[in-house]
């Protein structure tokens, strides 16, 4: 169950779920500049542009996800959908 401290965030491509869980941030190549997300962030979509995603997990390990083409993330309701 999610607490108020983190954010849902899932990403994934067209034919596999990359991650699938709860997240304390994200840190995501947007095409106009690098954004970190936190958990209740206003609503809001954008492209992202090649380059590493790092997600802050729970017990604040760092995974890091190369994304070589960009993509789009939407954020809504303390959830974070990041498509690659």
């Amino acid at each position: 169950m999610a607490t108020t401290d983190t954010l849902t965030l899932t990403i994934a491509k067209v034919d596999q779920i990359l991650f699938e869980g709860e997240a304390l941030s994200v840190y995501v190549p947007g095409i106009e500049g690098v954004m970190t997300v936190l958990p209740h962030h206003e609503p809001f979509v954008s492209i992202l542009a090649a380059g590493d995603i790092v997600v802050t997990e729970v017990d604040n390990t760092e995974r890091t996800l190369s994304v070589a083409d960009g993509g789009v993330i939407e954020i809504s309701t303390n959830q974070a959908t990041i498509l690659v």
